[in-house]
């Protein structure tokens, strides 16, 4: 679903301004945006029920070509994937092509809650408490397990300021790695950030991985900014992109 919002996003790019004085509405490359509908269409049709309204707002939109019209139907992907992710919506036949960014991102949004559950077991049976960056590792790696069958963990990481690293997982089929941080009272925001500048810079030489993922499970709520850590270190560029995520 993020490749069909990237799309979304490159048929805006195609929009061409009035010129001066000229009234009417600006238009785009109609058969891109045609493309991409039908892209989108089908792709809804085999995820969601018939009547789900997501679904319905697509194929009755009947504005073809608009800037405006564009954007909503961008707009509307994007919250569909918080309400996919949440829970709330009910997909069809319980099934979902997610791509793998989407569906590390669900499984990451849902770890508080596994979490959470697997403390409340029958007869109070032994169960994994998530107590340092170790627990997290392990949880983690049995929650992407339901989507990637070639997870590599332990994995090498090139040499930066003369040292070397291990990264937590590397998904390689999908260029993906992750990579993931426990808050603690004695570990301050500052010191986070610095290791995942760290972690950034490391990553941008490695030759299997164009998309970091960084995980920080704050269950405590150390971290009194959490939109801003993300923002000051989510990047798109042509050696890598980096997502942060603060959970819960």
């Amino acid at each position: 679903m993020k490749t069909l919002i990237e799309k979304g996003q490159k048929v805006l790019k195609t929009h061409t301004p009035n010129p001066p004085n000229v009234i009417g509405f600006p238009t785009l490359d109609m058969g891109k945006f045609g493309a991409w509908k039908i892209q989108v269409i089908n792709f809804l049709e085999n995820i969601l029920p018939p009547e789900n309204p997501y679904l319905k707002t697509f194929q009755n939109e009947k504005r073809d070509g608009y800037v405006g019209t564009t954007e909503k139907l961008v707009n509307i992907l994007e919250t569909l994937i918080e309400d996919i992710n949440s829970g709330s919506i009910v997909l069809n036949n319980g099934k979902c092509p997610l791509n793998p960014y989407d569906n590390i991102l669900l499984v990451l949004n849902r770890f508080h809650q596994v979490a959470r559950q697997l403390r409340d077991r029958h007869n109070k049976r032994k169960t994994i408490d998530i107590a340092d960056e170790y627990d997290v590792q392990d949880l983690l790696h049995a929650l992407l397990k339901l989507y990637f069958d070639d997870i590599r963990a332990e994995e090498w990481t090139p040499s930066y300021a003369g040292q070397s690293a291990r990264m937590d997982f590397l998904i390689k089929s999908d260029r993906i790695v992750i990579e993931t941080k426990k808050t603690r009272k004695d570990l301050s925001s500052k010191e986070i950030g610095n290791q995942l500048i760290e972690d950034i810079e490391r990553y941008k030489n490695h030759s299997e991985c164009d998309t970091l993922i960084c995980f920080i499970y704050d269950p405590e709520g150390f971290i009194g900014n959490p939109k801003g850590m993300e923002n000051d270190l989510n990047r798109d560029s042509d050696q890598i992109n980096v997502r942060v995520f603060v959970k819960p």
